[in-house]
């Protein structure tokens, strides 16, 4: 195992799966107290929100894994792995509001958007700086 192994974003990677079979667990602790049975995904509304949480959840969850990714691959591993972490606080958030109260969700919802957003973007800068590096000859370091 070599010492440039990305082992920021594997760990965030990791800790983020924990956090998804956390928020899974929390659907099936829903599912018990509002004698909700699977298949059937509609109930009391507690378990509505809370199953909704998790499910936009899941549905975010492979846009986060791209964009830190690539971002830790093409621009720098710690400023990823930092926002990582700072994506999942913020979807701990998310679906602590949104089982209190679907508007309550805003804050968390709009911080891993900003994550997101800035993920995105660096991982866009530094996949240019290796193109313009590889295919023309321009070094921007």
């Amino acid at each position: 195992m070599g010492s440039d192994s990305p082992f920021l974003l594997a760990e965030v990677t990791l800790l983020s799966a924990l956090q998804m079979g956390y928020l899974a667990r929390r659907v099936g602790l829903s599912r018990m107290a509002h004698k909700v049975l699977p298949p059937a995904v509609t109930g009391p509304p507690e378990f509505e929100r809370t199953f909704r949480a998790h499910l936009n959840c899941v549905e975010f969850y492979p846009l986060f894994l791209v964009t830190l990714w690539t971002c830790g691959v093409f621009f720098n591993e710690v400023t990823a792995a930092a926002g990582g972490l700072v994506y999942m606080i913020g979807r701990q958030i998310y679906f602590n509001g949104y089982v209190k109260s679907s508007k309550k969700r805003l804050p968390g919802f709009f911080l891993t958007l900003a994550v997101l957003a800035t993920l995105s973007l660096l991982a866009f800068l530094g996949i240019m700086r290796g193109i313009l590096h590889k295919y023309f000859h321009i070094n921007l370091d």
